[in-house]
C-alpha cells in the first residue's frame, strides 16, 4: 500500500529514533546473556541499570544510514549507501569499537575495491546489522511499503545479502507501517508479507508470534522466546533471523508501548542492545516521541562516535527532523 502523501508525522519520526536509541542504550550492559542468565543476576529488568546509558554501533550506523537519503533523496541506490561508506567509515583508521563481523566484512570489501553487491557477499552476510540501521528509510518512506523494502535491499547491498537482507526490510517495512499510524499487530503483518515466506527470518517471526500468544507472564515468555529462536550452537549472538524475531516478539507483547517494548526486549538478552533497539525504533514510530517519558527521552543525546568517529554530535532527534523535512520538501 502506497501513501506516500499522508502528512509527514515528525511525533512518530522522532519517536522511532528515540526508541532506537533508548533500546541501545537500555540493552547495551547485558549484551550476550541469555535470558534465564539476566533473571538470575537482576531479576527482570525494567529500567536503565548503567549509571550513565549510551548508545553504541546500532545508533550510529542507523544515522549513517539516514546520511545517505538527506544527502541524495528517496531516490538513493546501493552505490549511493556505499559511497556514505566509503567517505565517513573508510578513512577511519582508528578501532570500530563495537562494529558487528558484517560491517567489518563490509569495510574491508568496500577498502579493496569490491562494491555492492558482492561487497555484501561474505560469510557473515546474514547477521542483524542491516536490521538495526533501517529505522530512517522506514521513516522517509513514510507509509510507501514499496519504498521501504527497495530502500532497506539497497542499503542491505553494502553489507548484507539473504536472510539478512530480508531482515532488514521486514523491519523498515514495519517502521513505514507505524508511520500511517498501524498497531503493532499491523505492523507485524506487513513486515510479514514483505519476505519470503519459506524464509528463515518469516519462520522465525511466526515462531515469536505463537509464543507470545500461548504466554502472557513476561519473565516467562522472555526465557521461551529466548529458548526457541537463540541460535545457540552459532559463535556469536547477532543472526538476523534470531534478532528479529525476538525483537518482534517483544513488539507484540509489548504492543507498541515503548518502554513496555524495550524493557521486555532487553530481558530476551542475546545481542540485547540490537534487540531493543530494533523492537524500539518500531515502537517509537508506533506510538510517537509524545508517549515515552521525559526521564527516558532525557537519555537520547548525540551520539559520541564510539563506533563510527565520524557520527560524532549528531543527534538522533534532529536527523529525524532532518528526514521529515526532507519528505515535506519532495511532496511541496
Amino acid at each position: 500500500m502506497t501513501l506516500i502523501s499522508n502528512p509527514f508525522e515528525y511525533d512518530r519520526a522522532r519517536g522511532c529514533m528515540a526508541g532506537l536509541a533508548l533500546g541501545d542504550a537500555l540493552g547495551r550492559p547485558v549484551e550476550g546473556l541469555s535470558a534465564a542468565e539476566i533473571q538470575a543476576q537482576w531479576g527482570y529488568i525494567e529500567g536503565f541499570i548503567d549509571d550513565e546509558p549510551a548508545g553504541s554501533d546500532d545508533t550510529e550506523y542507523a544515522l549513517l544510514s539516514a546520511s545517505t537519503v538527506l544527502r541524495v533523496g528517496t531516490g538513493a541506490t546501493m552505490h549511493d549507501f556505499a559511497q556514505s561508506w566509503i567517505d565517513d567509515v573508510l578513512p577511519q583508521a582508528s578501532e570500530f569499537a563495537g562494529g558487528g563481523f558484517s560491517e567489518m566484512a563490509a569495510i574491508d570489501n568496500l577498502r579493496k575495491g569490491v562494491a555492492p553487491p558482492q561487497s555484501g557477499d561474505h560469510i557473515h552476510a546474514w547477521s542483524d546489522g542491516l536490521a538495526m540501521r533501517v529505522a530512517p528509510l522506514g521513516i522517509v518512506a513514510n507509509g510507501d511499503v514499496a519504498m521501504a523494502a527497495r530502500l532497506a535491499e539497497a542499503d542491505g547491498a553494502v553489507s548484507h545479502s539473504g536472510e539478512g537482507i530480508y531482515a532488514g526490510v521486514a523491519v523498515a517495512v514495519a517502521v513505514t507501517a507505524a508511520m500511517r499510524g498501524a498497531s503493532s499487530e499491523q505492523c507485524f503483518d506487513e513486515a510479514l508479507a514483505s519476505i519470503p515466506s519459506d524464509s528463515w527470518t518469516a519462520r522465525h517471526l511466526q515462531r515469536a508470534q505463537r509464543l507470545v500468544q500461548e504466554e502472557s507472564d513476561s519473565a516467562r515468555l522472555a526465557v521461551l522466546l529466548c529458548d526457541n529462536l537463540a541460535i545457540s550452537d552459532y559463535f556469536w549472538a547477532d543472526l538476523a533471523t534470531e534478532a528479529v524475531g525476538l525483537a518482534f516478539g517483544a513488539l507484540l507483547h509489548g504492543g507498541g508501548d515503548v518502554v513496555r517494548t524495550t524493557t521486555f526486549a532487553v530481558n530476551l538478552g542475546r545481542d540485547s542492545d540490537t534487540n531493543a533497539a530494533i523492537a524500539g525504533c518500531i515502537a517509537g514510530a508506533i506510538a510517537g516521541e509524545s508517549s515515552i517519558p521525559v526521564d527516558w527521552l532525557a537519555v537520547v543525546q548525540p551520539v559520541k562516535g564510539s563506533c563510527i568517529r565520524s557520527m560524532a554530535g549528531l543527534h538522533p532527534l534532529h536527523i529525524a527532523d532532518q528526514l521529515g523535512a526532507l519528505i515535506e520538501g519532495a511532496s511541496a
